[in-house]
């Protein structure tokens, strides 16, 4: 479902050709952060992981260490494949994709329990920082109408699952349908295949097409539009803070100090303002990032 890191054809195998060459992604000396090295700072290809991205960059500047962005390289694995081989210094990450990618057996979902696995989980190399209290995780959404009929979480919508229709991308059904079953009694009348958290999702509800959608907590849509998020209050939906991934030896002290002064400040309406800027009112992922350092004095 999430949309983080989703695969890039082109971008992917480009640095995959990278990975494999004699040359680093970013051409840059890679030595470690502490001894003057520059630190490379990567994003996967949409709006927030660039802002958040460039964050990191501003911050680590902040801090006196030498950084340069590549932006919107692509997949997971591939970025996962470019901080071991020192192509890449740091990446902005989500606690729960990230765990069930190095652990797929994982079923922990609530935040504390996610970053704690996660910790125990990194490979050797590799570390993660602080988490933010920002969050981009699934969310399911319906309309100010809907909610004021009764339904503001899903303890409240699952008795109800049979007078809606569901819109969302094309693997919900199979990822969520029996969870929901299961964990809310919730079987909707419908579900229709939208897309993943886009304009198809947000039109069909906003239209009455479907009457719940899957949407994610940082997407602008949700108040633009005046909807109103479901609580998950049995936690379906597994933690999804941001957290910076790194090489464990490629960020001084000093930078490591920055990046969790980041997730510090860090919150999941910040985030999807941030977002807002950039996809909305059409800033640059740079300029707000640099707003965004300059405001919470990091």
């Amino acid at each position: 479902m999430k949309r983080t890191l989703a695969v890039v054809v082109a971008a992917a195998a480009l640095l995959l050709s990278a990975c494999g060459s004699s040359e680093t992604l970013s051409g840059a000396n890679q030595g470690s952060g502490d001894q003057g090295g520059q630190v490379v700072v990567g994003s996967a290809d949409f709006t927030e992981n660039k802002v958040l991205a460039e964050i990191y960059a501003a911050a680590l500047r902040n801090a006196g260490v030498n950084v340069t962005v590549k932006p919107g390289i692509g997949a997971r694995d591939v970025v996962i494949r470019a901080l071991q081989d020192k192509s890449l210094t740091v990446v902005p990450e989500y606690t729960g994709n990230l765990l069930n990618y190095f652990d797929k057996t994982n079923t922990t979902t609530t935040s504390d329990e996610v970053y704690a696995a996660l910790k125990s989980k990194v490979p050797s190399g590799l570390a993660v920082l602080d988490q933010a209290q920002a969050e981009d995780k699934d969310v399911l959404v319906v309309t100010k109408q809907t909610a004021d009929s009764g339904v503001t979480s899903m303890t409240e919508l699952g008795p109800r699952c049979q007078e809606f229709v569901f819109g969302g991308a094309g693997e919900w059904p199979q990822r969520w349908a029996d969870k929901i079953k299961e964990l809310y009694g919730c079987t909707f009348k419908e579900i229709r295949t939208t897309d993943a958290g886009g304009p198809i999702t947000v039109d069909a509800l906003r239209n009455g097409d479907v009457q719940v959608v899957n949407l994610f907590t940082t997407s602008s849509d949700i108040k633009a539009n005046n909807f109103v998020e479901l609580a998950d209050p049995k936690n379906m939906y597994p933690a999804q803070h941001i957290v910076p991934l790194l090489r464990a030896d490629g960020v001084s002290d000093a930078g490591k100090a920055a990046l969790n002064k980041v997730s510090a400040a860090l919150t999941t309406d910040k985030l999807a303002e941030l977002v807002s800027k950039v996809d909305v009112n059409k800033e640059t992922p740079t300029d707000v990032a640099a707003a965004f350092v300059k405001d919470n004095n990091i």
